[in-house]
């Protein structure tokens, strides 16, 4: 399978597996969006063409909310693109707060392709907790979610350098956005 095959092949298994699902925030955009939008900004931002990590950025939410497991990435996808969706999947088995923590400690531990991943996707949730955030979502639970995204961030600083300054543009835009709610 050649790159454009392998990634396109991700993007109808990842299409296929999040039908009916929306996004949390006020517009309720199709869930499918988002991971495209990952694997977008991973691709036209931070210039990286690998075919592992933009299958994986479009898959990276399947096993944790599809019931899609990693056994099955593997089989479809390859060892790598599996290796890197389980990184960074959270175990729905812990309480929130557990899992955000965890993000946090591991972030720093991840390998390249994980770090790209997880990095274009709080650059996404932070973007959608700002323009369409969650209808039951009030200032300080967005201002706490952009604060907990910085500090996963922190561990992926150096991944790719491009992502690094988008995210921060995204987090100074979302910080005057919450200003201005006062």
């Amino acid at each position: 399978m050649n790159n454009l095959n392998k990634t396109l092949h991700a993007a109808r298994f990842a299409a296929e597996k999040h039908t009916g699902h929306f996004r949390k925030g006020s517009r309720r955009e199709p869930y499918i969006n988002h991971p495209i939008e990952v694997a977008n900004l991973i691709a036209n931002v931070g210039l990286v063409d690998d075919e592992d990590i933009l299958s994986a950025a479009l898959l990276h939410d399947t096993v944790e909310d599809c019931g899609v497991t990693g056994d099955e990435i593997n089989e479809k996808f390859g060892e790598t693109v599996a290796s890197y969706v389980l990184e960074v999947t959270d175990d729905k088995s812990l309480p929130k707060h557990q899992r955000k923590q965890l993000q946090i400690e591991h972030a720093p531990h991840l390998s390249y392709g994980a770090k790209v991943i997880k990095l274009a996707d709080k650059i996404s949730n932070v973007r959608d907790v700002i323009a369409s955030p969650a209808e039951d979502w009030d200032k300080q639970r967005r201002v706490e979610y952009v604060q907990w995204a910085v500090n996963v961030v922190s561990g992926l600083r150096g991944a790719n350098d491009q992502l690094d300054g988008l995210f921060d543009e995204v987090v100074a835009m979302a910080n005057d956005k919450l200003a201005e709610l006062d």
